[in-house]
């Protein structure tokens, strides 16, 4: 399929196949598409934790409201960013770019510098908010690649972020979660599967000038 067939292919499962799961694969497509997710001053300010463990993903369901895709996916991918992020991190970026592109460091210094000074001085929940932004570029990255893949997903807002940190231990890792997305492969009953995408029409959506 070409890519707005696969657009069009892809909805918010309601109903994943238990017994389907995603190849290696598959799931390291998915891996590295998030890697790749744009992200601002290429600071990579985001980390995905990939839940596997059925017995935790069913603990998870009280928490998301009962929604049973958390469980019933193959995977569930949750989007988070940093509790603390710092100076030291900047610095940990640019010392990635001087390995990998050889710059000299005079080079990248001011911006270096005004980078360090930025994420030192920032608040902390002006940090939060921005990262938590950033989750949403990988959100639609990641959907996108699904879709491609013929992967089903279901994104989710819908959830309690500190009951989900305490039974993923995010704290103790310097996450918190920002989104759920469960991914799999839509079951045969699934009545979502069969309707009809709804969508305005270019012309009230799009705007040339």
């Amino acid at each position: 399929m070409n890519i707005i067939d696969s657009l069009k292919w892809r909805y918010a499962t309601k109903k994943f196949d238990p017994t389907k799961k995603l190849s290696s694969s598959q799931l390291q497509t998915l891996k590295e598409a998030f890697n790749l997710t744009a992200t601002s001053y290429g600071l990579q300010a985001l980390s995905l934790v990939i839940v596997k463990n059925s017995d935790i993903r069913e603990t998870l369901v009280p928490h998301c409201f009962g929604q049973q895709q958390v469980v019933d996916a193959s995977h569930l991918l949750v989007l988070c960013y940093p509790e603390h992020f710092d100076g030291k991190d900047v610095t940990n970026y640019f010392n990635r770019v001087i390995a990998e592109r050889n710059t000299p460091e005079e080079t990248i210094k001011p911006f270096k510098d005004f980078l360090i000074n930025e994420f030192d001085t920032k608040s902390t929940q002006d940090k939060h908010n921005s990262f938590a932004k950033q989750t949403y570029i990988a959100l639609g990255n990641l959907l996108t690649v699904c879709a491609f893949e013929k992967i089903d997903s279901c994104p989710m807002e819908g959830f309690i972020p500190a009951k989900v940190d305490e039974v993923l231990d995010l704290k103790a890792k310097n996450l918190k979660s920002a989104l759920l997305l469960p991914v799999g492969f839509r079951a045969k009953d699934d009545f979502m599967a069969k309707e009809k995408k709804v969508r305005k029409p270019l012309s009230e959506s799009i705007i040339e000038i």
